[in-house]
């Protein structure tokens, strides 16, 4: 839990007072808090070989971590060593995670569109199901996985 008044070490706003799927903390140093929209834009500017904690520069540790919390690091070099405009990465989580997988082309293949396309958990976009494997109706949109159902993100 941030202390009372802790605001975020890349903007300067209230990060609040309770954990929520908006804020984080670093997990190596445990003393930078961050909005994820303020620390996905770092992610995104650093590429894969610069993005560290902004206050520890813990590299491998909180750059693991952050990609299981599901911020989005680019596999490229950071923006400002690039002279053109870099495009966003187009893999996303390709994968079923029900613990029954139906598909008969297996866990790593999709459709585009039915019951065999992936929908990709909208909280932490770390796991992912195909409709028919997790009983989802055509009309559902987004998805939560059990693990983030489990910790009331």
């Amino acid at each position: 839990m941030p202390a009372p008044d802790t605001t975020c070490i890349m903007c300067t706003d209230p990060v609040g007072d309770c954990v929520s799927y908006g804020t984080m903390v670093c997990p190596a140093c445990k003393s930078a808090w961050f909005h994820r929209a303020c620390i996905q834009e770092q992610a995104m500017n650093a590429g894969i070989f610069f993005f560290n904690c902004p206050l520890c520069r813990d590299i491998s540790f909180f750059g693991g971590e952050m990609r299981f919390m599901g911020i989005r690091i680019p596999p490229r070099f950071p923006t400002w060593e690039i002279d053109e405009e870099f495009e966003p990465e187009p893999w996303s989580h390709s994968r079923c995670d029900a613990s029954e997988c139906r598909y008969r082309y297996g866990r790593e293949e999709a459709a585009r569109t039915g019951p065999w396309e992936l929908l990709v958990c909208s909280s932490c976009a770390a796991r992912g199901t195909h409709r028919r494997c997790s009983d989802l109706s055509r009309s559902t949109t987004t998805w939560v996985c059990d693990l983030c159902v489990e910790e009331g993100i």
